[in-house]
């Protein structure tokens, strides 16, 4: 039988420069490719942190706007404070403890898109 690996969201980018400053020089992804099929055409973006592709898409039909993933992170409360120290003026996320085990970090993304990352409580 052939085993299935991680899937690859794909979510909905209205503005590849509010993406890449998000994804880019806030999360820390790096670049995997862009594609658009002829310079006025809306770009498809393929990024990548560690073990977590992420592609997002300025094509109609592609995402929906405000959906939401979930990633697990060795350390949130770590992550979150790398992430404050940027200062990026569009977010400060907090950690939450959960109920069911977990502590998390929500941010939206420019397009809506809701990312938590969450670490299990030992």
């Amino acid at each position: 039988m052939t085993d299935f690996s991680a899937p690859t969201p794909i979510l909905r980018s209205f503005s590849e420069e509010a993406a890449r400053a998000f994804y880019v020089d806030f999360l820390g992804f790096d670049v995997l490719f862009e594609h658009r099929f002829d310079a006025t055409a809306p770009l498809y973006l393929g990024l990548r942190r560690g073990a977590c592709d992420v592609h997002l898409s300025e094509h109609h039909g592609d995402a929906t706007p405000g959906s939401a993933i979930r990633i697990h992170v060795d350390d949130v409360d770590e992550l979150c404070a790398k992430l404050n120290a940027k200062a990026y003026p569009k977010a400060r996320p907090g950690v939450t403890q959960q109920p069911w085990g977990n502590r998390e970090m929500t941010v939206l993304d420019p397009a809506g898109n809701r990312l938590t990352f969450w670490t299990p409580i030992d």
